[in-house]
Parts: structure tokens; C-alpha cells; sequence
């Protein structure tokens, strides 16, 4: 049992996107405040199943599958739902979603060929960005419901500087930058897989 830990988590993380999408959509006042909670407790499991995989050493194949896997679903499912709901442009969440799939799709087709690709800091560094500008907007959306002083005022600030929007081009560009830089620095292995 203790083995599938890992494994379950990053199932659970699946299973729990659905929830944050419904709970996204759904239309009452503290709906999106609860897809906050539910995105922040996926995102713990994220960051769970591989410290025990690795403690443990329960690290699979199937988990090294699973787990990327289970991470570009949540983040994607996220990104097109901001753009479904119109806070950030769709043709900036083309781009976030194209280098993550790409990447993800090309690192797990290498190993299972053999070939395993060094995932860099910087990719690392990303992942936590996209995951911290996702809860920063899930908290803008949870605010709303609250409708004091203090809170309608910097609502009302967010949103006249656009603070969502320009902090969209940071993602997006960080994003594509860390997948150029992903490429670079696999050249050698990539080229003996193409080889």
C-alpha cells in the first residue's frame, strides 16, 4: 500500500480538476473562493507524491508518467478556464499550453525510449510561477464575494492598472523562454534520440 501513495495522490489530483472547474463556473457568491481551496489542496499533492516518491524511493515508470501528466491538466484546465471567462487572452494560453505539452509530450516519448531528459531549475521556477499567478487570480475571483472597503478598493486597483493582464505576459513569456532554454540545454540528448 504504502508503495501506491504517490500514485494515489496524483490521481487524486486529477480527479480533484474537475472539482475546480465546476466550482470555477458555478455561479454563487463563495464558488470560486472554494475552487481556490480545492486548487491550493491539489497543488499540496503536487508537491507531495514526489517528496515521497523520492524519500521512499517509490519512484515508477507509471508515476514518472502520471505525475507531469497530472500537473499539465490541472495548470491547463486552469489557463483555458481563465480564458473561457475571459480574464486572460486565449492566444497567450495557446502558448503556456503548446511548450508545456510539447515538453511533457517529448520528455516522457524519450524515456520511454531510454533517453532521460535533465529538467532544469529554471522549468522548476516556472512551474511554481504559473502555479502562484493561478492562486492569485483564484484569490481576485474569491475577493469578489467579500464586498468591505478595503478589499472593493484594491479590486478596483487590480483592475484599472491591469495587474492580471501584464502579469499574463510575465507567465507567458517565462513559460516560452524556460521551454527554448529546456531544448538548449537537452540538445545533445535529443539529437542522439532523433539520431
Amino acid at each position: 500500500m504504502k508503495k501506491q501513495i504517490p500514485n494515489i495522490l496524483t490521481i487524486t489530483r486529477i480527479l480533484l480538476t474537475p472539482v475546480f472547474i465546476m466550482l470555477l463556473f458555478y455561479e454563487h457568491p463563495y464558488s470560486n473562493f472554494w475552487a481556490l481551496v480545492v486548487f491550493v489542496i491539489a497543488s499540496i499533492t503536487d508537491a507531495y507524491d514526489g517528496y515521497v516518491a523520492r524519500k521512499y524511493d517509490l519512484e515508477t515508470d507509471y508515476g514518472r508518467f502520471l505525475d507531469p501528466l497530472a500537473d499539465k491538466i490541472l495548470v491547463s484546465s486552469a489557463f483555458i478556464s481563465f480564458a473561457v471567462m475571459e480574464i486572460v487572452p486565449f492566444w497567450m494560453v495557446g502558448l503556456i499550453i503548446f511548450r508545456d505539452l510539447f515538453v511533457t509530450g517529448l520528455r516522457m516519448v524519450m524515456n520511454q525510449k531510454g533517453f532521460i531528459m535533465q529538467t532544469s531549475k529554471s522549468a522548476k521556477v516556472k512551474t511554481g510561477v504559473q502555479i502562484g499567478f493561478i492562486i492569485f487570480v483564484l484569490v481576485v475571483l474569491g475577493a469578489k464575494a467579500f464586498t468591505f472597503f478595503p478589499v472593493t478598493d484594491l479590486l478596483a486597483m487590480i483592475k484599472e492598472y491591469k495587474v492580471i493582464y501584464y502579469l499574463t505576459i510575465t507567465v507567458t513569456s517565462l513559460t516560452v523562454l524556460t521551454g527554448m532554454n529546456y531544448l538548449y540545454t537537452n540538445r545533445s540528448v535529443i539529437k542522439r534520440f532523433f539520431d
